[in-house]
């Protein structure tokens, strides 16, 4: 996006890219079909989803999601937007994206140079002066950082850009992985492996606090969580464990009802079917198995009879729905994270031009700044948005 606006202003554009092909890490956006943004188009609701959010607040009044959708329009990208407001293609292929891109480079006269790693960067005084490159050097009046953080280091994503900002005199807020898988502590979680749950509340909680929580679907691993909503409370949970503290998460299997709603709702399984035993009844609110882990949490025979129950294994039932407990051990690292939180110190940075304010022309776009965002196409956008912001500044 940062090549293609500044080629548009009529400055001649050299994108350097150390992979021997561009964008490998777009190809896994959207699980292959490359979700392109998320059509909210209310900005103060649309921050809501980033981690320092307020700091995008004019680079998405200028080129946010409709803009972004417009310009994969013209270039020849359909989208259309499903559940969420995620917009994807519509032929479903991330590959499709990134071909219409380069074709739109190649139409710009964009040089491109793969393959190319940067050896070092060299400055006099506030100003780059040069590109070390390994048989050759870069000079330029102006220098656009988008090297990305450290998530799914495979594709390229190792880092680099974090310790060339460093070299140039910037701090760099230590990264983290982001959008990324929990480890539990409990190990009966692997009986629960590839139990999908929709619509339900998970709530991060230490030291009797609630720091965060989030809607969606979640997914049991054979080592723990993933899933949207999980993934999207991951960054919280990592902080939280680095500083020592223990943490819970909390899942409400039935966030539609309140606790004595359920309870009600419950009670009324158990006399339509009064010789039906508990993890029957159980099931119409729980998969299987996992009524069956319930059920022994909650230190209930499974066999009983509903007709036998008392009121205070009904209460620990319903309780259970409306808070079932696990415990973190860790986040998974970067090579299964989805985003990097860290990165360049927005204290750093023009929050208008991204232009550097260390050194003079030097701009940054994407993952390398200290900004991460929900699943759903935000991050995307938060990389769109500020390439074009970079490219335009005067």
């Amino acid at each position: 996006m940062a090549a293609a606006q500044s080629a548009r202003n009529r400055l001649r554009v050299i994108l350097r890219e150390k992979n021997q092909l561009p964008a490998t890490k777009l190809l896994l956006a959207g699980g292959g079909r490359c979700n392109l943004t998320n059509a909210e188009f209310n900005l103060k609701k649309l921050v809501k989803n980033y981690h320092n959010g307020e700091f995008l607040f004019h680079a998405f009044s200028v080129f946010g999601p409709k803009e972004t959708i417009e310009f994969f329009n013209k270039i020849g990208i359909e989208t259309k937007a499903e559940n969420n407001n995620r917009v994807f293609p519509k032929t479903n292929r991330a590959q499709d994206v990134l071909d219409a891109l380069a074709n739109h480079l190649a139409e710009k006269n964009v040089e491109m140079i793969f393959g190319r790693e940067i050896l070092d960067i060299k400055k006099s005084k506030n100003k780059i002066t040069k590109i070390v490159l390994d048989n050759s050097e870069i000079v330029a009046d102006r220098y656009i950082l988008c090297t990305g953080g450290k998530s799914y280091p495979q594709t390229g994503s190792t880092g680099q850009g974090f310790e060339l900002a460093k070299k140039l005199g910037h701090t760099i807020v230590e990264p983290t992985p982001a959008l990324s898988p929990i480890i539990l502590k409990e190990e009966w979680v692997k009986d629960l492996q590839a139990i999908s749950l929709k619509d339900v509340c998970v709530s991060v909680l230490s030291d009797n606090k609630k720091y965060v929580c989030e809607n969606g679907e979640i997914i049991f691993t054979h080592f723990g969580l993933s899933g949207p909503a999980i993934l999207n409370v991951s960054a919280e949970i990592k902080k939280l464990l680095q500083q020592g503290k223990e943490v819970k998460i909390s899942i409400d299997l039935a966030p539609q009802f309140n606790q004595e709603e359920l309870l009600k709702e419950f009670e009324e399984y158990l006399r339509g079917y009064p010789k039906k035993s508990v993890k029957n009844i159980l099931s119409e609110f729980a998969q299987e198995r996992l009524a069956e882990v319930l059920l022994n949490i909650a230190g209930i025979d499974g066999n009983k009879i509903a007709n036998n129950m008392s009121k205070i294994e009904r209460c620990a039932i319903v309780k259970i729905l409306k808070n079932f407990e696990v415990t973190a051990k860790d986040v998974m690292g970067f090579e299964q994270a989805m985003a990097t939180r860290g990165g360049v110190s927005l204290k750093e940075i023009n929050h208008k031009t991204m232009q550097s304010k260390i050194i003079d022309n030097l701009y940054f776009a994407g993952e390398i700044i200290d900004i991460d965002a929900k699943t759903g196409g935000f991050n995307l956008q938060m990389c769109w948005s500020t390439g074009y912001a970079a490219a335009m500044a005067k």
